[in-house]
């Protein structure tokens, strides 16, 4: 997901976004721990895209 679709957002639906991506962070550990995920980069960018979210939610928070 690319920042400008992410600024586009309200901080409503930017806050919806981040809990799916918790939501999905959590499921790719669980996935990791149980030795059940093939691919380990999924990890890394969902982290980034959370960094993304959050850094978007405090641009909008400080404006």
């Amino acid at each position: 997901m690319k920042a400008n679709e992410l600024r586009s957002k309200n901080a409503a639906e930017l806050q919806d976004e981040l809990v799916a991506l918790l939501k999905e962070q959590f499921s790719l550990r669980m996935q990791i721990a149980t030795q059940q995920l093939n691919n380990t980069a999924q990890l890394g960018r969902v982290r980034r895209d959370i960094a993304r979210v959050r850094t978007i939610l405090r641009e909008k928070a400080v404006a």
